[in-house]
Formats: C-alpha cells, structure tokens, sequence
C-alpha cells in the first residue's frame, strides 16, 4: 500500500526528473510520451485535459503567426510539464502554510528587561536560536524548492521532532490528500507509473478495450471480446 510518506519521497526524489523533462521536444509520430500520449490520442476524458489541449493549441496559433518562430518547437511538451509542476509547487506550499500555521508554536520571546543580566542574556540566546531554527517554516523570503517543502511535510507526517506540535487526524488526512494528488501528478507526466485503463470507445467486435502501460514500457492495447492486441506500431496479434 503506497502512503503518505511514499508519495512525499516520490515528489521530492523525481522533481529534477520534472526539470528535465520541460525542455524534451516533442515525439512527432512516436508514442514518446507513454501511455499518457497513447490514452490523449485515444480518448480524452477528463476537463484537465481538454483544458490543456485548448492552451497548447492556444500556445501553438501565437507561435505559428511570429515570423520568428521558426523550426521545431517543443512548445506542447514543456507548457504541459510545466503546468504540472505549477500545480505541484502551488498545492504544497499551500498545505505546508497551512500545517505551519496551525501546528507551529511561535518563537520562545526575549527576556524581560527586567531580569538580571546573565539570565536574560541565556534566555535570548534561546530566544534567537529558537526564531532561527531550520526546522520552521517560513512565510517570508524566498520559496523554498519543492524537494524541501515534500520533506518537510514528511518530516510533519512523521513527527520528528521540532517546534510542532503532532498532527491532527484531520491535518494528515489533508498532508495525505494532496500528496497523492501530486505524487499522480508527476507520475503521469514522467510516465514512471503502471497504469491501466479501460476506453468508453469500443471496439468493432463489441468488446470493451484496455490499455496499458507506464513505467517506462511502450503502451499495449488488449480487447477483452476478440483477444486482439495493438502496439504501438499497430495490430500485433488477434
């Protein structure tokens, strides 16, 4: 059973991979993406999809009336992955606000000036390593990248020590919510996943059509009713 913990590491081990994968061009003629480019050439279900299909065609009208743009451009690969990793970056940031806000103790105050001298020069010396401590989360400055807020939700989800108190059932739920979500996310757009599908469209003989996939393997398309199997290069056997 795939947890919490195992789509956190997931994000933060494969979100290079994300980089990388923005600036592939695209396979014109080829199933290059997986059976995430098989299944968009078969059916396109879902309203995220169809939204990204009217961006990239959006996209690809402006770039085909500059002049200058000229040659192969990669454009559908790099919005598409590039779109996943805005919606990753947006959704976990926005749930470690969340967490931190309301699991994070605010930082020990100084001493009152009223103290003597030595303790409240002890006492602000905590004081200032507890605002410093690398374990909080931060509201200002810069964002941090994406690897480190996976990790710092896993290290929330695994309640390591630090200025937090301990998760809620409600809060792991929500950390576990969006993790998964995210982890699919990636998974899809690198194709590192198995994955299976049945199509609405069937096929001649009446049988239902099944598709799979991912994890790096070329895509297969298996009728249950007359047993034929496609590849990518067409019918494979009947």
């Amino acid at each position: 059973m795939t947890t919490t913990a195992d789509h956190l590491r997931t994000i933060a081990l494969h979100w290079a991979d994300l980089h990388e994968a923005a600036g592939t061009p695209v396979q014109h003629g080829a199933f290059g993406l997986g059976l995430r480019g098989y299944l968009a050439r078969l059916d396109a279900l879902d309203a995220d999809r169809a939204l990204m299909d009217a961006t990239l065609a959006r996209a690809a009208e402006r770039a085909d009336s500059n002049p200058e743009a000229l040659g192969e451009r990669p454009v559908p690969v790099r919005l598409h992955i590039l779109d996943t990793m805005r919606a990753i970056e947006a959704a976990l940031h926005d749930t470690a606000d969340q967490i931190a806000s309301s699991t994070q103790r605010p930082a020990m105050r100084p001493a009152p000036a009223t103290w003597p001298a030595a303790d409240r020069e002890r006492r602000n010396a905590l004081a200032r390593a507890d605002a410093a401590d690398p374990r909080r989360w931060r509201w200002t400055g810069r964002r941090r990248p994406v690897p480190y807020t996976a990790l710092w939700l896993l290290a929330r989800v695994e309640h390591r020590p630090g200025p937090f108190r301990r998760l809620t059932v409600l809060e792991a739920e929500q950390i576990g919510t969006v993790a998964a979500g995210a982890a699919q996310r990636l998974e899809r757009a690198l194709d590192i996943a198995a994955q299976r599908r049945t199509l609405e469209q069937r096929h001649d003989c009446g049988g239902a059509i099944d598709v799979h996939g991912g994890e790096g393997r070329a895509p297969l398309a298996h009728c249950t009713g007359c047993g034929r199997v496609w590849t990518e290069g067409g019918l494979a056997a009947a």
